[in-house]
């Protein structure tokens, strides 16, 4: 069903992470021009994901036709496997954004189905067709029987997060870039995050994660909520790393500010990994034919421990083989969270080779709020 009108004109908002889901949505992997050796690492990483998230939550992975029995093998059995049709597996951007509401008088669940272009188009952005994943929020609605509300704004779950009390954070590297909206304004495309989130103040960081080249800079890599007036901000101390100037640049916005019940924001580090490169190994494993963006050895991985995802009692945070770093922010993490369990996924260094991480490729599904009294 297409709802007309924008979702915030029927009283729906966009939940906070933390707030309740009745599942969370996956893709699974393949394409070898993305996924190094046949995305076979990759899977088996996904996989993981999957599983630790499905002891919080139910699951459901999307494979193509090809890769369903493969996919089916390779889950356990209280996870759903679904058929689906997708250019890659990157279900935060391609995914809905779903919206709640407590108006009883339209369901109480719906999603926005956004505009998508690869991330930049066919000379800017990760692969050259991207007509499956275009249909992908529309079929996740299908299953489920949600209302959809469709959108022109070319716009990815990975560039927004909100708190759930009416602000929202994005990055102007991204949502202001020419690759994306060149016709809208500033002004204009916060007025729609705000008629389609149900959300009253936009907080905007200029850049996102340094080399977060294939999103543009994504605020999912960069900064995130972990409950109203705190967010975790990737950071680092090294002045020679370029990280630091746009670390330093964001923590200086974020304490100038307020959110939208005017608050001062509490920021808390997460010191990033590495810094780390790709190899040669890696590069080798990945068929360049020009279809989509290449991963050349010596390129810096956009790692990043803010992106990870919030399950019903758990965090799902990504390790990527330094330890210093990585059990720094199982610390962290289980500080900032204290009544989610941390469970830390080896080996996602796999997923941000193919240019994201743990929050890029999951969508919660949030629960069905209670009517308003």
């Amino acid at each position: 069903m297409e709802m007309k009108g924008t979702p915030a004109a029927h009283g729906y908002r966009m939940p906070a992470e933390w707030e309740p889901h009745s599942q969370c949505w996956m893709g699974w992997p393949e394409r070898p021009d993305n996924w190094r050796n046949n995305a076979v690492h990759a899977q088996k990483v996904f996989a993981e994901v999957a599983t630790a998230i499905s002891k919080f939550e139910p699951v459901t992975v999307c494979a193509n036709a090809a890769q369903w029995e493969n996919a089916r093998s390779q889950l356990p059995h209280n996870i759903r496997v679904t058929e689906m049709s997708m250019n890659d597996s990157w279900f935060r951007d391609t995914g809905p954004t779903i919206v709640v509401t407590s108006n009883a008088t339209v369901p109480r669940v719906a999603g926005i189905d956004w505009n998508f272009n690869s991330w930049g188009g066919v000379d800017d952005g990760c692969y050259k067709d991207w007509s499956l994943d275009l249909l992908v929020a529309q079929k996740i609605l299908a299953i489920e029987r949600l209302p959809r509300f469709p959108q022109s704004l070319i716009l990815e779950g990975g560039s927004i997060h909100v708190d759930g009390e009416g602000t929202c954070l994005t990055t102007e590297e991204c949502l202001l870039n020419k690759n994306r909206n060149p016709h809208l304004s500033k002004v204009q495309i916060e007025d729609e995050l705000k008629a389609y989130l149900g959300v009253k103040k936009i907080m905007w960081l200029p850049r996102g994660l340094y080399c977060d080249d294939d999103t543009n800079g994504h605020i999912d890599n960069m900064c995130c909520f972990a409950k109203p007036g705190v967010v975790l901000l990737s950071w680092t101390d090294d002045e020679t790393d370029p990280q630091y100037e746009r670390s330093v640049e964001a923590f200086s916005v974020l304490s100038n500010t307020t959110d939208a019940k005017g608050r001062k924001l509490e920021i808390i580090k997460l010191h990033v990994p590495g810094p780390l490169y790709m190899t040669d190994e890696e590069a080798a494993g990945v068929i360049q034919d020009g279809e989509a963006k290449p991963r050349l050895p010596g390129t810096r991985l956009a790692a990043s421990y803010v992106n990870f995802y919030i399950a019903n009692g758990g965090i799902i945070t990504p390790q990527f083989g330094d330890k210093k770093w990585d059990d720094e922010a199982v610390c962290v993490l289980s500080q900032v969270f204290p009544n989610h369990e941390v469970v830390a996924v080896e080996g996602a260094r796999e997923i941000v080779l193919g240019g994201g991480n743990i929050h890029c490729i999951t969508q919660q599904q949030p629960a069905i709020p209670s009517a308003a009294p």
